[in-house]
């Protein structure tokens, strides 16, 4: 895994004014939220329970569902399928950019899953995943367990038509609320944990074959303590992005649905729940790499 150093500073500033506590950070997503997560408390929303479009972040539900999955083998290997490819380049979808025939592993796929944001990731583990003897088949279980998942966990305003976000009827829908409420599950689960927080990977193949992925999410290495988790762009959805930051024993979770301004609007969100100030320098990505 290759780390890049963090450019961000961050300095204490005095305590805000109730009334600038009452107000909270001004954003211009459409949609956004802001949890405290080991007290599960509520710091700030805006239209939390409109249901929107979430592109890829619906990504976070699929690795979850992996995750949680009983007797879950992450060294389990599984065989790219050249449908994988074929379901990328018909859609011009993010990718992972997965080869016929090479052998990764569930954990390996999880890391091309959330860093470049594989839709071929995304289809390789919803295939593995589901049940069924067609392909069709086991990506439609693999999507009903999704909604399973979110009913589980109280996702009342949330549905999933797709396992990578990429929906035809454009009914694969989330709140801020809900979206929260999944990350700070997610984040509970310690190789989420671990390849969310990655700016980058290097993870090989059983024929050798190295692959190089870098984390779409530029808010990593860029604000200091953030931790992930998910990009996210469509041309109904907008930008999103949820996101997550710790600071000494302080975990914050934040999202921003349909947002032209993401990543200065989850610095001002987080720099409202942390009470402080800081200056950030986003983290630029090599030129090649997927953006999402």
């Amino acid at each position: 895994m290759t780390l890049v150093a963090s450019t961000a500073a961050f300095a204490v500033v005095t305590p805000t004014t109730v009334a600038q506590a009452a107000t909270g950070p001004t954003v211009s997503a459409k949609g956004a939220f802001l949890l405290d997560s080991k007290p599960n408390k509520t710091l700030w929303s805006k239209s939390a329970d409109t249901k929107r479009q979430m592109a890829s972040t619906t990504k976070v539900m699929t690795a979850v569902v992996v995750l949680e999955t009983s007797g879950v083998n992450l060294n389990k290997l599984v065989t790219v399928k050249q449908s994988y490819r074929d379901y990328v380049a018909r859609n011009g979808a993010s990718t992972a950019d997965l080869k016929r025939g090479d052998k990764l592993t569930v954990r390996q796929l999880l890391y091309g899953l959330m860093l470049p944001s594989g839709c071929d990731a995304a289809y390789a583990l919803a295939d593995t995943f589901g049940t069924g003897t067609t392909e069709t088949a086991r990506k439609k279980s693999f999507i009903s367990k999704m909604n399973k998942k979110a009913a589980s966990l109280g996702m009342t305003n949330t549905k999933y038509d797709s396992f990578d976000g990429i929906s035809a009827a454009g009914n694969n829908l989330t709140t801020p609320r809900d979206s929260a409420k999944l990350a700070r599950r997610a984040l509970g689960n310690s190789t989420f944990g671990a390849v969310v927080k990655a700016k980058s990977t290097k993870q090989t193949a059983t024929n050798g074959r190295v692959y190089t992925w870098y984390n779409t999410n530029q808010l990593l290495g860029s604000y200091s303590g953030a931790i992930g988790i998910k990009t996210g762009t469509g041309s109904v959805a907008g930008p999103c992005l949820v996101f997550a930051a710790k600071r000494g024993d302080r975990t914050v979770v934040g999202v921003v649905l349909n947002d032209a301004n993401r990543y200065t609007d989850a610095k001002k969100m987080l720099d409202w729940a942390f009470n402080t100030s800081t200056t950030m320098k986003l983290r630029t990505l090599p030129s090649g790499a997927q953006q999402d």
